[in-house]
């Protein structure tokens, strides 16, 4: 499980290869991860827009702009949790996601909190660092 803490919302996220999805032998892997927002601070938020800077195992990166997250802009009371499941390809065996949300508050203003960064390893390989 991977964590960042951003003016008291916790993002947890717990990526996981799917085997079933990928076919090695054609440079295809795909990983899903599910991540939780804790909103742990006295205010409202609405997730407004998701950025992701993935790079793969040879280094090759690719961004992702885009509205909400599957669909949604989830509104968070302080003490809410919003959890969704996604995925992502890549050519390479291994590689890394990070990246931030866009929140707005009741007042209208807008802030970042940080997606840490997180490692997608086939399972049973050595890890490297990318």
């Amino acid at each position: 499980m991977y964590r960042a803490v951003t003016r008291n919302i916790e993002v947890q996220v717990r990526p996981f290869y799917l085997e079933d999805r990928s076919e090695p032998s054609e440079n295809r892997y795909v990983w899903g991860y599910q991540v939780t927002i804790d909103n742990q601070s006295d205010e409202f938020v609405q997730l407004m827009s998701r950025y992701w800077h993935i790079t793969d195992g040879t280094g090759r990166v690719e961004e992702v702009r885009g509205a909400g997250v599957v669909g949604d802009q989830p509104e968070l009371n302080p003490g809410d949790s919003y959890q969704y499941t996604s995925g992502c390809p890549l050519s390479t065996p291994s590689g890394i996601m990070v990246g931030h949300y866009t929140m707005r508050n009741k007042r209208g203003e807008t802030f970042d909190i940080a997606i840490p960064a997180f490692s997608l390893d086939l399972p049973g390989t050595r890890r490297t660092v990318n």
